[in-house]
């Protein structure tokens, strides 16, 4: 079984048994051997493979260059643990037609490579990093500091960063560094405050190909550590050896810190340490969080990559005028949505580092005195965090609108404030001081803060991360500060915070021996701010704003808003606030009586949603979106917009924006020009454009002086979107917005949308790519032959509101299946070749299912909708897209 997701299995996969061999550096096979690799790139890149015996073990390596003459800077690449070499090929190529040369191997243990897996001890992979070093440092393609003195860089992720930590701390021929996603000090990650994260300890060593694979010393420390539940003197010890930390005083180079938001394994603090370490010995440090991490989400690897190569062209090429980003850049997100779950995701940067304790607030919270029970066993434990399953399983449990973690009665404290009056943005780790008492003289209480809705029902658990804390000697009765996890979190005006000291968890190991905890706040819970960060100052990447230039339709509508004034049925009050509300409407093909584009169709959509209209060809979804924008006239019912009634000119059409086809830009005039002359045709006052707002969408930078003419297809999808959005409507009409656009635009696309709604607005699209549709909209209403098929929440027309399929990999046993069927809140259970289908009853909780079957040892490997919105898509239409 494998339980992890697929942006993870790099990171952490299967090494095998390998002999080891003999101990200088050799090339063994494959000496000389230059292979083209395939490319469209003028400058093809060559690669050549190489095993090298180093220090008693073979290691297999790859050697990167691009055709051309002189010496260059060089880079190492480490792959991640369980992985090999084969997975930094891409990345390597990239850089090689970058202008550098390029080496990438496979670690002790991993891929073709032997020897036995060190977990980066220094004596191990460190030494065999700079031994490749020696090697790199006699190609006559690498540029020379000195003699035998390489100019390098060094980059990789979690096992892969850590080693470009440790090379730069026992080898000063290394001149820079990208770490992403990796520990400072590894004994800190897995035993920290003294609790043992036992599954992912367990993953490291069990997936790794268990003891065998690992040094006699590691494989003995983790059976005594497992057995006991507890990190004794020497394993701590023994870790830290392995651990960047160890040797941070010696760090000195230009370090990009890259660290993961959804990651349980490495969090934030392990970044912070490296950070202040590093800072402290005079070197250049930017820090990086990214939106995902070892539990799944987004690792922005795109955007990683691009900026670790201008890392590199500064620090390594010398180029001064290289911008190397901000000092710090946070992926903010604004929780998950209470509609479909999505991530609000956005960029923001500060000029420093602000680290995790940043002009603190205090925030009341209200609880008393209250006893905590620790069963005994330490069974059954809360959920959090699955190691394995966050980008498969739990971030499809969030799509459908449910928290993901689960605590049990009598086995916490919670503690509430009185909700915002504002909103608040945590960024850094919160603080509480707690007085603990416990019937034992050894307690494990494990913290973590909710964001609670305004209706106390919905509370989200940021990140999923909680902070472990071992209190001794509490017997006696302790003051205790706990630090919870660093976590970059918007708590909305309305919202509560709610402290959750809980006795077990289910990543980690709890006393097994029953005991009673008396709990009592003694503080404030202290949330770090850090105002200093400005989501304003970071705009996305000017190449991903993506919409199709506004058409010469939706230029019209607005001449129209603006000079033609017609009179219309009244205002319905009651429909003040309701963006869009569509009754009984029908429009006949022009010269028919009885053949319709549109026939009673009815629908309302609400502010904040993203509402996909969808439909196979003909289904009338553009004349329906023309009607509503007052561009045709309806033969029957009616169109509202904020309870006006929708006529060609209607004023309330100055709230719409709107994209239906075609380009509608001069080219002889710049950017601006188009714009600021598209706004005057409006008639409306120049101060209401927001022109500054929307230009900084667009993020076009010096272009907008420049004549469209000179545009490429990209750009004018970004002056696009400015001009869809001038004005800023609180209705944004979208037709086909991603025809032409690649991957990466669409994909910055849907961010746009949700991030559009999420002020308060509302995104109506049509798009035939459902697989985006299902990622980006709230809402979906779905045509066919100009009727109204269904209308409703993306999860209810997927069908996964009360079904789930619960992946497996192999057929569970009828035993099995029958105490599955036999939980509260499961309706019925049906087998399946890889899984089991799970109907819930109403009420039924997800996330409790989820704690259910990993109690009965159900081998869990995802947990989804059991059908997607293509699947239920056809089923409505019935198969005539």
């Amino acid at each position: 079984m494998d339980l992890r997701p697929p942006g993870l299995r790099a990171l952490l996969g299967r090494p095998r048994r390998l002999l080891a061999a003999a101990a200088v550096v050799v090339v063994l096979a494959g000496a000389g051997t230059w292979t083209a690799v395939a490319s469209d790139d003028p400058a093809p890149v060559h690669r050549s493979d190489k095993v090298m015996a180093v220090d008693g073990v073979r290691l297999d390596t790859s050697y990167f260059t691009a055709a051309g003459t002189g010496r260059r800077p060089a880079v190492l690449l480490a792959h991640g643990f369980g992985g090999s070499k084969d997975d930094m090929r891409t990345e390597a190529e990239d850089l090689a037609r970058d202008g550098y040369a390029v080496l990438t191997w496979s670690a002790r243990g991993f891929g073709r490579s032997t020897g036995k897996i060190g977990l980066n001890d220094p004596k191990g992979e460190v030494a065999d990093v700079s031994k490749l070093i020696d090697w790199l440092a006699k190609q006559p393609q690498v540029q020379l500091d000195k003699p035998g003195d390489p100019r390098v860089g060094m980059a990789g992720g979690s096992y892969g960063g850590a080693i470009s930590l440790l090379t730069a701390g026992y080898d000063d021929r290394v001149d820079a560094i990208a770490p992403s996603i990796t520990y400072w000090n590894l004994s800190d990650a897995l035993f920290p405050n003294g609790v043992f994260k036992k599954l992912w300890a367990g993953i490291f060593f069990n997936t790794g190909g268990g003891c065998a694979e690992f040094q006699p010393e590691l494989c003995a420390m983790y059976n005594r550590v497992a057995e006991s539940g507890r990190p004794d003197a020497a394993a701590v010890k023994l870790l830290e050896e392995r651990s960047p930390s160890a040797v941070g005083s010696r760090i000195k180079v230009p370090t990009l810190l890259f660290q993961g938001q959804t990651d349980s394994l490495f969090t934030l603090d392990q970044s912070d340490a490296a950070a202040k370490a590093i800072k402290a010995n005079g070197a250049p440090v930017d820090v990086d969080w990214i939106a995902g991490g070892h539990d799944g989400g987004n690792l922005e690897t795109s955007r990683v990559e691009s900026r670790v190569t201008s890392w590199f062209d500064r620090y390594l090429k010398g180029d001064k005028a290289t911008d190397t980003g901000p000092a710090f850049r946070v992926t903010r997100t604004g929780g998950v949505d209470s509609t479909d779950g999505a991530a609000q995701l956005r960029g923001a940067t500060a000029d420093s580092y602000p680290g995790l304790e940043s002009d603190r607030k205090d925030i009341a919270l209200k609880g008393g005195t209250q006893r905590v029970a620790n069963p005994a066993g330490a069974s059954p434990p809360a959920v959090s965090a699955l190691p394995g399953l966050g980008g498969g399983g739990l971030s499809q449990l969030s799509s459908l609108g449910v928290g993901v973690s689960l605590d049990f009665p009598g086995q916490y404290a919670r503690f509430d404030s009185a909700p915002m009056t504002d909103n608040v943005q945590i960024t850094g780790a919160p603080t509480a001081t707690v007085h603990l008492t416990s019937t034992t003289d050894d307690a494990v209480l494990f913290g973590k803060v909710y964001d609670v809705g305004p209706d106390g029902t919905q509370q989200v658990l940021p990140s999923q991360l909680v902070a472990p804390i071992r209190v001794e000697g509490a017997k006696a009765g302790r003051d205790v500060t706990i630090t919870l996890p660093a976590i970059d979190h918007e708590v909305q005006k309305g919202h509560r915070l709610r402290l959750v000291l809980a006795s077990t968890d289910l990543g980690y190991a709890s006393p097994t021996a029953p005991a009673t905890y008396t709990v009592t706040l003694r503080s404030p819970l202290s949330v770090p701010t850090a105002p200093q960060v400005d989501t304003a100052a970071a705009p996305l990447p000017a190449w991903v704003w993506w919409l199709p230039a506004a058409g010469a339709l939706a230029a019209l509508a607005l001449l129209l808003t603006g000079r033609r004034r017609t009179a219309g049925p009244a205002p319905d009050p009651a429909l003040a606030e309701v963006p869009l509300q569509i009754t009984d409407l029908s429009k006949r093909y022009k010269g028919s009586t009885d053949r319709y584009a549109v026939r009673e169709l009815s629908f309302r959509v609400e502010k904040g949603q993203v509402l996909g209209l969808l439909g196979p060809n003909g289904a009338g979804k553009t004349t329906t979106l023309r009607m509503l924008m007052g561009l045709i006239r309806p033969d029957g019912g009616e169109v509202r917009v904020f309870g006006h009634a929708i006529r060609p000119g209607t004023p309330v059409l100055s709230r719409v924006g709107a994209f239906v086809e075609g380009a509608g830009f001069l080219p002889h005039l710049s950017g601006r020009e188009n714009l600021e002359l598209y706004w005057q045709a409006t008639g409306r006052p120049a101060e209401d454009a927001h022109l500054e707002e929307a230009l900084q969408i667009a993020g076009l930078g010096d272009a907008l002086a420049r004549a469209v003419r000179t545009y490429s297809q990209g750009m004018r999808q970004r002056l696009a979107i400015a001009q869809a959005m001038l004005g800023l409507p609180d209705l944004l009409i979208l037709d086909e917005p991603t025809n032409g656009l690649d991957p990466p635009q669409i994909r910055e696309m849907r961010e746009v949308m949700i991030r559009y709604a999420a002020a308060g607005r509302t995104v109506i699209v049509s798009s035939h790519l459902l697989a985006e549709v299902e990622q980006s909209c709230t809402h979906l209403v779905v045509m066919d032959r100009g009727r109204l098929v269904q209308a409703g929440p993306v999860a209810e027309i997927i069908g996964s509101g009360d079904t789930l399929l619960v992946g497996t990999g192999t057929p569970v046993e009828e035993p099995v299946v029958e105490k599955v069927a036999a939980l509260p809140g499961v309706a019925s259970v049906t087998s399946t070749d890889d899984g089991l289908l799970v109907r819930m009853e109403p009420g039924g909780s997800a996330p409790r299912l989820v704690a259910e079957l990993v109690r009965l040892d159900v081998p869990v490997a995802s947990v989804g909708p059991h059908r997607r919105l293509e699947d239920a898509f056809l089923t409505l239409i019935g198969g005539s897209a």
